[in-house]
């Protein structure tokens, strides 16, 4: 693994996301690193927000309206090209959701941590709410701060590195087209093939859950309108 390549899909909610951005570009990191943010069909007037953030900031844009014309959300599509150019590089793909605020160290200290597993094929940080408490969508760890500990659960997308060993063992075009989210699949087919996945909980990166997807919040306030919609719509298909 010789450098980086962290990737950042965003559609709108532009104000968190620029959180996003700024601290990923501010982020003090030794190792070669490329960022690139995958615009999904943002409005108008947000894609020309992200435009101007990309010039002044430093990291390279690519609206996925030039690729495709498949509605909003085209995670499968930003996978799949994101691993095929980190493979390529010999590059770690480092995944910061758009709702996740990462500190100063927390992408080269993940980078060093899974550099200094072989076995690792995922490595994640552990998400945090404004108060440092371990929130959604891990949970299942509180009681194990600062710690680095293998984990048979799946490890969420928010802040996750994915090894290169790992990816060029399973091509993401293989993944089911029918899903919008692939980190319990890939989390799994990491394990499946080998590997082992490393939660930091050393780590932690402020999560805003669900903020870049706000009809998600039914899923507290309004279960049953939750699951009508994912039922109904299609939404939310993991």
């Amino acid at each position: 693994m010789k450098c980086i390549h962290i990737i950042t899909p965003v559609k709108d909610s532009i104000d968190l996301t620029l959180q996003t951005v700024e601290a990923i570009t501010c982020s003090t990191i030794t190792v070669p690193f490329h960022y690139t943010v995958y615009n999904d069909f943002s409005t108008p007037e947000n894609t020309e927000r992200l435009r101007k953030a990309s010039q002044d900031l430093g990291f390279e844009l690519i609206n996925l309206s030039d690729l495709t014309d498949h509605p909003s959300p085209n995670y499968l599509l930003i996978l799949q090209k994101a691993q095929e150019k980190a493979i390529a590089a010999d590059a770690g793909l480092l995944i910061v959701e758009s709702d996740v605020v990462v500190k100063e160290h927390t992408l080269q200290s993940l980078y060093d941590g899974a550099l200094q597993r072989p076995d690792c094929g995922i490595a994640a940080a552990v998400t945090v709410d404004e108060n440092e408490s371990i929130n959604y969508p891990y949970l299942y760890a509180k009681g194990k701060e600062n710690q680095v500990f293998p984990e048979k659960k799946h490890l969420s997308f928010c802040c996750s590195l994915l090894t290169p060993e790992f990816m060029r063992t399973f091509d993401f075009h293989l993944l089911n087209p029918e899903k919008n989210w692939f980190d319990v699949t890939i989390s799994h087919q990491a394990l499946e093939n080998g590997f082992v996945n490393y939660l930091f909980t050393s780590l932690t990166v402020w999560h805003r859950p669900h903020s870049s997807r706000p009809w998600k919040q039914l899923k507290y306030t309004n279960p049953l309108k939750y699951y009508w919609l994912k039922l109904t719509k299609g939404l939310d298909r993991i």
